[in-house]
């Protein structure tokens, strides 16, 4: 998947896992594209899996909510 299509994910799965609304998972997600969380994905697009969206979703929702 793309970088973005990663973000969205990451985003997707937050309010399902969590039951985040979507407007606190989009800052969430945003809070942490901020701080760079993400810039390793922007640059190898290959870590861009739905394992490592889970992986980045429990990591974003615990440091960011």
């Amino acid at each position: 998947m793309t970088y973005e299509e990663h973000l969205d994910e990451v985003t997707t799965l937050i309010t399902e896992k969590y039951d985040v609304a979507d407007q606190a998972a989009i800052k969430m997600v945003m809070r942490a594209q901020a701080d760079d969380f993400f810039s390793g994905h922007d640059d190898n697009p290959a870590i861009c899996t739905l394992d490592r969206a889970h992986l980045d979703a429990r990591a974003v929702y615990r440091k960011y909510r």
